[in-house]
């Protein structure tokens, strides 16, 4: 009985929605109010304290894209070298990523599935939990 009830907590959390952001992002703090309005379970993951994995994140990037997954807008991505700015592999994407995970736009939804999506907007959350 009590590996019935390990077993679906360890269901659970897998099939949960994981949320991928910053404790401090105002984006993330209203997409975690619009779940939680709607009670939508999901799992949150501030990139400080949890990296995204580099498997995760070329997943990630073969969805997206690394021009829609990576926030180049702020100042640290600007302080960059030249050389940096212009990534022209997976491995030149992830190292300054790796370096500065706040890089990656925010918030990063993953799904059960493995499918992803990022950013908030009220009306595509709302289409993608109808």
């Amino acid at each position: 009985m009590r590996s019935e009830a390990a077993r679906a907590n360890r269901q659970g959390i897998v099939d949960m929605i994981a949320m991928h952001g910053l404790e401090r992002c105002d984006t993330c703090r209203k997409a975690r109010a619009w779940l939680d309005q709607r009670g939508v379970p999901y799992r949150f993951n501030d990139y400080r304290d949890q990296p995204v994995e580099d498997r995760g994140l070329l997943a990630y990037a073969r969805q997206l894209g690394w021009d829609r997954l990576v926030n180049r807008g702020g100042r640290t991505w600007r302080d960059l070298p030249e050389s940096a700015r212009a990534p022209q592999s997976d491995t030149d994407w992830l190292d300054p990523v790796r370096a500065h995970p706040t890089f990656i736009r925010r918030p990063l939804l993953v799904f059960p599935d493995g499918s992803a999506a990022v950013g908030f907007s009220a009306s595509r959350y709302a289409s993608l939990f109808p």
